[in-house]
């Protein structure tokens, strides 16, 4: 029996039924495992069993700001900086997962994850997770990177895992990026935050953690820290935190109120988003 079956069948028989999560779990949960062979000088190469693979046009990328992929842009080098502390970080605190967040909305964290996570990718020895975390309704439609972003098509995620054990085969995708796997939110929940701090979410974190300790890289994207209490919920599951911060638009204060929200929290530090030339 998986390390996953038996906690969850743990969590069933205490009947933490509250959230109104279900109780369902399932053998193959993790079984989307993709076989990763091993080449020269460390390099890694990737052949997925089950998780589905959407291979997005490369313009539609472009036109929506995932820019990592191209190495003409010149933002490219800067995310490669990034990409080298931020590993640097996790590897002196021994950790393999990395929550982005922001003060606000619309200040860059969406992003900077997603070209994060797809730099992190383009290293010979890593792979990449990539989690919508974001699970909250929104005022106007819900966005989803998975669609906004990558151009994706797809209806569930991690909200569905949570909700109604849908299994998490099923809901990841490859969107035709080498070595990067995404797990999309799914459908808006108006309890995420309790939801998010169930003990299911909690078994799935660590179990994601473990099994893929050392070479795979997990990135949580999160809302906003001023917004909800989900990013604080979240920390718990990240090895570190990134803030991602709007030039000319975060205020310093929304900054001192986020770093007294997160001051038990492990922030790694801040990244300065958007600044002119």
């Amino acid at each position: 029996m998986s390390k996953l079956k038996k906690a969850l069948e743990k969590a069933k028989e205490e009947r933490q039924d509250d959230t109104g999560i279900s109780d369902q779990a399932s053998d193959s949960a993790f079984d989307d495992d993709p076989i990763i062979r091993p080449q020269k000088q460390g390099e890694v190469r990737v052949t997925y069993t089950k998780t589905r693979v959407i291979n997005i046009d490369p313009r539609v990328l472009k036109q929506n700001k995932v820019i990592s992929l191209f190495h003409e842009e010149k933002m490219t080098d800067q995310l490669k900086i990034l990409r080298a502390q931020v590993l640097n970080m996790l590897e002196q605190i021994g950790g393999n997962s990395l929550l982005v967040s922001s003060a606000n909305p619309g200040e860059g964290k969406t992003f900077t994850a997603i070209n994060l996570a797809i730099s992190i990718a383009q290293e010979l020895s890593r792979t990449v997770l990539l989690v919508d975390a974001d699970l909250r309704p929104h005022t106007s439609q819900h966005k989803d990177f998975a669609r906004d972003f990558l151009g994706a098509n797809v209806s569930k995620g991690l909200a569905d895992c949570l909700i109604s054990g849908a299994d998490i085969a099923e809901l990841l995708f490859n969107p035709g990026i080498e070595k990067l796997t995404v797990l999309p939110s799914g459908r808006p929940l108006a309890n995420s935050a309790e939801i998010l701090g169930s003990s299911r979410m909690g078994v799935i974190a660590d179990e994601i953690k473990a099994r893929y300790s050392g070479d795979r890289i997990i990135i949580f994207d999160s809302p906003a820290v001023l917004t909800c209490s989900d990013p604080m919920v979240l920390s718990k599951y990240a090895d570190g935190i990134l803030l991602v911060v709007e030039a000319e638009k975060t205020s310093a204060e929304d900054l001192k109120r986020v770093m007294e929200l997160l001051k038990d929290r492990p922030v790694l530090g801040t990244l300065l988003n958007k600044v002119k030339n």
